[in-house]
């Protein structure tokens, strides 16, 4: 049973813990003393039946001010497929925790208020999760029942969404009605939309084929740890363990590690289980090799006539999540992949309005929740590919070296 990864987007209001509520609901996946709580504390605020959001705000503050801070992360599995759905925020304050929570997802599922239509952090989601490059869009319309069940007014957030989208890298957007509170064309098909010809949500979410948005041409294991447990049983063990990040791995195939560039061949693979005769993302592995090389945690390794770039010259599209902007010769700890390195921002190229896409070429700075392209110089080369053709070994935050605090998010592009 595979497992995707979701999480929904939106303004505040739109009703994205609502819809996670409705999900787990219908789903039976909430438990009878949960429910019981949520009953009694939808009670106590006044609300005239089971507020549903209260499934996955679980803060106080979120509580009482009846928004999203935190993201919230719930589970849940049908007969067909696991599921992990993250709760992000939808208030602007809060985007960097829209950022963090979807930047491991499969799909996003933008939520519009059928009576607002799309509004400028709507458009700012839609642009983040292209912009994480998250290949699958659901659009849900929610709040039908409060426009009539208007085919209508669907029909005009619909084509208004689409213009918006062409501008976007975005392969897959699917437009669904729906009503959470009601519970409209979320699990079961509406009796009140008979114009929609489409499935229901769920239908889409257990359907959405992933496993081609994988990429298993570009073989890439990050090295993360050096597995010598220098026993008796094991005295020569030298494996090389990490997840692998794309591409697919053999006991025989030639390989290379880097930085060092020394070339060798799979010895074996092994997991927890046990050997197997394939690795392949996003398995996490050991690898031995035939040969003992000088490689550690940070090095790549990779295919001889495949190799990722390697340069300590980085241009990078960033969301800024922190107080202090980023400015140019500013330095920072930077994480990519396995790989610690400190880089120097060089350069601001441009900041990006993500209502209109307009590049500011005159900015300076990236303040909080801004997004932009920057250039990078790190004090070491890095191993990557650009984000459009591999999340994992294409993205990268920045550190701010005297908190410790995760600033920025990072996605390489072509130079």
């Amino acid at each position: 049973m595979d497992l995707l990864r979701l999480s929904t987007a939106g303004s505040v209001d739109d009703g994205k813990s609502t819809l996670i509520g409705r999900l787990l609901l219908d789903t039976q996946q909430i438990m009878a003393d949960q429910l019981s709580q949520v009953e009694d504390a939808s009670r106590r605020q006044g609300f005239e039946r089971t507020e549903l959001a209260l499934v996955t705000d679980g803060l106080r503050a979120e509580r009482e001010q009846g928004i999203t801070i935190d993201v919230a992360y719930r589970y849940f599995a049908t007969p067909r497929r696991k599921f992990i759905v993250a709760d992000t925020p939808g208030h602007p304050q809060y985007t960097r925790n829209m950022v963090t929570g979807a930047s491991t997802a499969n799909l996003a599922v933008i939520l519009v208020d059928a009576r607002a239509g799309l509004t400028e952090q709507s458009r700012r989601h839609a642009f983040l999760s292209s912009l994480l490059g998250i290949p699958h869009l659901v659009v849900a319309v929610n709040k039908m029942d409060l426009v009539d069940y208007s085919q209508a007014r669907f029909d005009e957030i619909r084509g208004e969404f689409t213009e918006f989208a062409a501008k976007l890298d975005v392969a897959d957007v699917t437009f669904i009605p729906i009503s959470a509170l009601h519970g409209d064309n979320v699990v079961q098909r509406s009796a009140n939309m008979a114009w929609y010809a489409g499935t229901p949500l769920l239908y889409h979410l257990e359907q959405v084929h992933i496993a081609s948005d994988r990429n298993l041409v570009d073989a890439r294991l990050p090295v993360q740890w050096v597995v010598r447990p220098q026993s008796d049983a094991y005295p020569d063990y030298r494996g090389y363990a990490g997840q692998v990040a794309g591409g697919v791995f053999k006991p025989g195939d030639d390989v290379v590690a880097l930085p060092s560039g020394l070339e060798t061949t799979i010895a074996a693979i092994e997991t927890f289980d046990g050997p197997v005769a394939e690795a392949y993302p996003p398995m996490s592995v050991t690898v031995r090799l035939a040969d003992d090389l000088d490689v550690s945690r940070g090095d790549v390794i990779a295919r001889p006539a495949n190799q990722p770039t390697s340069s300590q010259d980085l241009d990078v599209m960033v969301c800024w999540m922190a107080d202090r902007p980023l400015a140019a010769r500013t330095m920072y700890a930077v994480k990519h992949t396995t790989n610690n390195v400190r880089a120097m921002v060089t350069d601001v190229v441009y900041r990006l309005d993500v209502n209109t896409l307009h590049r500011d070429e005159d900015a300076t700075q990236l303040g909080l929740n801004d997004i932009g392209r920057v250039r990078l110089r790190a004090t070491q080369p890095l191993h990557y590919d650009a984000y459009t053709h591999n999340r994992l070994t294409g993205g990268l935050i920045f550190v701010d070296e005297d908190t410790d605090a995760t600033v920025g998010a990072g996605m390489i592009v072509e130079r």
